[in-house]
C-alpha cells in the first residue's frame, strides 16, 4: 500500500489537522516566493514602472486563474468523500474525470488570457505607461497556463487523499527554478517583465510534471493512468455541483479586486507599487491561515464520508479557532513592521508610503478575514459550496463595489481603497456565523 494515503477519519483531530497543514503551509510558502520574487527582483532590478505592471496583472490572472482552481476544489471534496467512504471504484472515476476536465481548462485558460489580455487591461484603466509591459507580462504568463492548472488538479487529488507532503517537495523544487531564472534572465541578462512570467510558468509546469509522475506510481486507488482519462457523465456533473460554486466565488473574488485594483490605477503607479508589494506580503502573512483551511476541507470532506458528525463538528471547532488565533497575531507583527516590509520591495518613499498606508488599514482585521475562509472551507467540504459563493458575492463583490463606486462619486481617496476590505470582511464574518449557527453536519450532502 501506498504511505502517502492519510485518512483523516482515524486518530488524533488535531493531529491529524496540524500534521497536514503544516506541509501545506511550507509548500504554499515557496508558492509564495516564487511569485514574490518576481516583484522582489523586478522591483529592484527593473524599477517601479515595472513592478506596477507585475501587480496590475496579478488581480487579473487571480480572475482568469481563480475559477478553475474553485473547480479543482471541488473535485477534490468528491474524491475525499469517496475515499471516506472507501469506495474504491468511485475514487479512480472520480479522478480520471478531474484530470480530463483539468487539460479542457487548460486549453481554454491560455486562450483566452492570451487572446484577451490587452482589452482586460485597458478596461482596468492601467497607465498608458504601464499597459505595454503588463500585456507582457500577462501574456507569457498564460502561454504556461497549462503547468498553473494542472498542478493545482494534481495537488487536488493527492490533498484529498490526504498526502500534503509531496506537493511540497515539488514546490521547493519549482520554486528553487523560479528564482534561479529570475535571477539568471533579469539580473544576469538585463531581460524585461517578460522574463518573470517566462520564469514563473516554466517552474509551475515542473511541479505539475511532479506532481503527475507522482500520481502514475501511486499503488492507491487514486493512481493515474493515462489511457484512462475520460469524462463520466454523472461523476462530472458532481464535480460540477460542487467546484462551481467555489469556481464562481474565486471569479466574484477576483472581479471585485479587478475592479478595486482600477481605482488603485487611477492615483498613479507609485500607488499601485506600493499596493502591489502590500498584497505579496498579505500573501505570506496569510499562509498559515490558508493551510488550516485546506486541511478542514479535506478533514470535513473525508470524515462525513465516514459518517463521522461528531469528529468533523471537533475538527471544523478546532481549525476555527486556530485559524482566528494565527491570523491576529500575524496582523499585529504586519502592522508594526508595514515600512520595512514594504521597503524590501521598493525604496521610494512614495511607493512606502502608499504600501504602509494599505497595511495599516487591514492587518489588524485579519482574523475576520480568517474567520470567513474557515467557514467557507468548512462549507465546501461538507458539500455546501454554494454558500460561501452567495456571501462572498453579496458581501465581497457587490457590497465592495458599490462602496468605492459611492465612494468615487463624491470623493475619490486612497484610504476608502484600504478600508473597503476590513469592511467587507466584517459583513461576510456575520453573515457566516448566523448561517453556521443554523448548520448540521447531518444535513449535508
Amino acid at each position: 500500500m501506498d504511505s502517502s494515503l492519510n485518512l483523516m477519519t482515524e486518530g488524533s483531530v488535531w493531529k491529524k489537522i496540524v500534521f497536514f497543514a503544516i506541509p501545506v503551509f511550507i509548500g504554499n510558502l515557496f508558492q509564495q516566493l516564487y511569485n514574490t520574487a518576481d516583484s522582489l527582483i523586478v522591483g529592484n532590478f527593473l524599477g517601479s514602472n515595472a513592478l506596477a505592471a507585475v501587480s496590475s496583472a496579478g488581480n487579473l490572472i487571480f480572475l482568469l486563474i481563480g475559477f478553475f482552481s474553485g473547480l479543482a476544489l471541488g473535485a477534490g471534496v468528491v474524491i475525499a468523500r469517496y475515499i471516506g467512504a472507501k469506495d474504491h471504484v468511485n475514487v479512480e472515476i472520480a479522478v480520471h474525470t478531474t484530470v480530463a476536465l483539468g487539460l479542457v481548462a487548460s486549453v481554454i485558460m491560455t486562450a483566452v488570457g492570451v487572446g484577451l489580455a490587452p482589452a482586460i487591461l485597458r478596461l482596468m484603466d492601467t497607465p498608458a505607461e504601464v499597459l505595454p509591459a503588463s500585456v507582457t507580462y500577462f501574456r507569457i504568463y498564460f502561454m504556461g497556463a497549462a503547468g498553473f492548472v494542472m498542478y493545482n488538479t494534481f495537488v487536488g487529488i493527492l490533498q484529498a487523499a490526504g498526502d500534503s507532503k509531496h506537493p511540497l517537495y515539488y514546490l521547493i523544487i519549482s520554486s528553487v527554478i523560479n528564482i534561479v531564472l529570475d535571477l539568471l534572465l533579469i539580473a544576469g541578462f538585463h531581460m524585461g517583465v517578460g522574463a518573470a512570467a517566462f520564469a514563473t510558468a516554466v517552474s509551475q509546469l515542473v511541479s505539475a510534471l511532479l506532481c503527475m509522475i507522482r500520481l502514475m506510481k501511486s499503488k492507491e486507488d487514486y493512481r493515474l493512468v493515462l489511457r484512462q482519462i475520460r469524462f463520466h457523465g454523472p461523476t462530472l456533473g458532481r464535480i460540477i455541483r460542487f467546484g462551481l460554486p467555489s469556481g464562481f466565488q474565486n471569479s466574484i473574488i477576483g472581479f471585485a479586486n479587478v475592479v478595486v485594483q482600477s481605482y488603485i490605477n487611477y492615483f498613479g503607479e507609485m500607488a499601485m507599487a506600493g499596493a502591489g508589494a502590500y498584497s505579496k506580503i498579505e500573501g505570506f502573512a496569510f499562509l498559515p491561515i490558508t493551510s488550516f483551511t485546506m486541511a478542514l476541507t479535506t478533514f470535513v470532506g473525508q470524515n462525513l464520508g465516514a459518517g463521522d458528525y461528531e469528529r468533523t463538528r471537533k475538527g471544523a471547532r478546532f481549525g476555527t479557532v486556530c485559524s482566528l488565533i494565527l491570523a491576529e497575531l500575524i496582523g499585529v507583527v504586519i502592522y508594526i513592521t508595514a515600512p520595512q516590509l514594504i521597503a524590501a520591495f521598493d525604496h521610494t518613499p512614495e511607493v512606502i508610503a502608499y504600501g504602509t498606508d494599505r497595511a495599516r488599514a487591514c492587518a489588524l482585521f485579519y482574523c475576520l478575514l480568517a474567520f470567513s475562509h474557515a467557514m467557507a472551507s468548512i462549507l465546501r467540504g461538507a458539500g455546501k459550496a454554494m454558500v460561501p459563493m452567495l456571501i462572498m458575492l453579496a458581501f465581497w463583490c457587490i457590497v465592495r463595489v458599490s462602496i468605492l463606486a459611492v465612494s468615487g462619486m463624491l470623493f475619490r481617496t486612497i484610504a476608502t481603497v484600504n478600508w473597503v476590505y476590513p469592511i467587507t470582511w466584517s459583513l461576510s464574518s456575520v453573515a457566516f456565523l448566523i448561517y453556521y449557527h443554523h448548520f448540521s453536519f447531518e444535513q449535508s450532502d
